[in-house]
């Protein structure tokens, strides 16, 4: 037995972004919510004639994929590149994915305003408060 063969690959312990078993499950759980609401809301948004509705419609299913992907990647197992994708969204800080799930959330609101953009992406927006909350952390209490 050579020591290449005993000497396993540790896996290296993701660090403690300081949330709690909870928050985390609370924050997925938005974010599959969110991912619900602006699939639907997307479709519905693209049930017309006017060109940017369509563009916010298609963003928002894009919005909603990209939700699915991050947040729970068992539920993409066909796409070869998921697992790759969620261990990478997996390893960034909290406040990378606010800014990240915020930024989707505004963009389709900003290209066509409406009631469908802005119910349907709230609850994709409010995952990315969760996570903004999160990062913020244990500074609140000092």
């Amino acid at each position: 037995m050579s020591t290449e063969e005993t000497a396993a690959p540790t896996k290296a312990e993701p660090e403690d972004d300081g949330m709690t078993w909870w928050y985390k499950w609370l924050c997925k759980i938005a974010g599959v919510l969110g991912g619900i609401s602006c699939a639907i809301s997307g479709v519905w948004n693209c049930v017309t004639v006017n060109p940017l509705n369509i563009a916010a419609g298609v963003w928002m299913v894009l919005n909603a994929f990209v939700l699915f992907l991050c947040e729970v990647p068992f539920c993409c197992q066909f796409i070869e590149f998921a697992n790759a994708i969620a261990a990478r969204a997996d390893k960034l800080k909290p406040w990378q994915k606010a800014f990240f799930y915020c930024g989707m959330a505004l963009f389709p609101v900003f290209l066509s305003f409406s009631f469908t953009t802005l119910f349907g992406n709230a609850i994709a927006f409010a995952t990315g408060v969760l996570y903004g909350l999160a990062s913020l952390g244990k500074k609140l209490l000092r």
